[in-house]
């Protein structure tokens, strides 16, 4: 069974097929999906996805570059969300230093709350680091994120880096970055950090795995991935199936 614990189906890339594609997953043992927010909007819309598909979970948060439309008013409809009983994480969240704007301190200001929010209500927290790896594990120490502790998403650093967060109790997604010619970073991770602590993700409609890359993503390609980190591990695909399904679980903080 496959867990893809990080997507994104409420976008429009899926607007012709949703419906159809995603009745389709249990059928290629996609078992389970974390819908997760990245702006306002797209908390209701993860929101409906949750509540129409059974096996569809739901995160609930605001993307740091998206960190400039919130409010403490409207900041107050995701306190209200992260209690909905499909939801199980908050996210995304965290910081990303690739464009200019919103500013740094404006993303810290709402990383840090949010992170509190997950801590209050319990949850674990996914977080998304870009070109921000120090000021990321600094805000998450300061902030005491090993009290709810979640997911890096999309990892993007170094082995080292992954050990620290790694120690902290986080645990590190894994996705079709690991199957691209310029991966090379990431499978260092695959290979490096214990296999317990790795949980599968597509980021879809992004991120789509080799050779697929720069199509429209789906969870049908995770066993793309699954194939690659079984060959970097020296395993069989269907352990490393059954290892990251168990991660997915305790991750999220699932019964099975």
């Amino acid at each position: 069974m496959i867990f893809d614990t990080h997507a994104h189906y409420d976008d429009e890339a899926f607007d012709g097929d949703r419906d159809h594609l995603l009745l389709s997953m249990e059928e290629h043992r996609i078992k389970r999906i974390v819908n997760v927010s990245s702006d306002l909007s797209s908390n209701e819309t993860t929101r409906q996805l949750a509540e129409k598909y059974p096996f569809i979970y739901a995160a609930f948060g605001v993307h740091p570059s998206n960190t400039a439309e919130l409010t403490g008013e409207n900041f107050a409809r995701i306190h209200e969300l992260a209690g909905h009983p499909k939801c199980v994480a908050v996210g995304e969240i965290g910081l990303d230093y690739y464009y200019e704007e919103p500013s740094r301190e404006l993303q810290k200001e709402w990383f840090a709350a949010q992170l509190q929010l997950a801590i209050q209500k319990e949850k674990p927290v996914i977080i998304h680091s870009r070109d921000a790896a120090q000021d990321t594990y600094d805000l998450m120490k300061s902030g005491h994120a090993e009290r709810c502790g979640g997911v890096v998403h999309c990892f993007s650093y170094s082995k080292e880096m992954a050990r620290l967060f790694v120690k902290m109790g986080f645990f590190i997604g894994v996705g079709g970055v690991v199957t691209f010619k310029n991966g090379r970073v990431l499978r260092e991770v695959v290979e490096d950090i214990p296999l317990e602590y790795i949980v599968l993700e597509t980021d879809c409609p992004y991120m789509a795995p080799v050779p697929f890359r720069g199509k429209r993503n789906s969870s049908l390609n995770l066993p793309l991935v699954v194939e690659q980190i079984a060959q970097i591990r020296g395993m069989e695909a269907e352990e490393v199936e059954e290892i990251t399904w168990q991660n997915a679980l305790r991750l999220y903080g699932m019964q099975k």
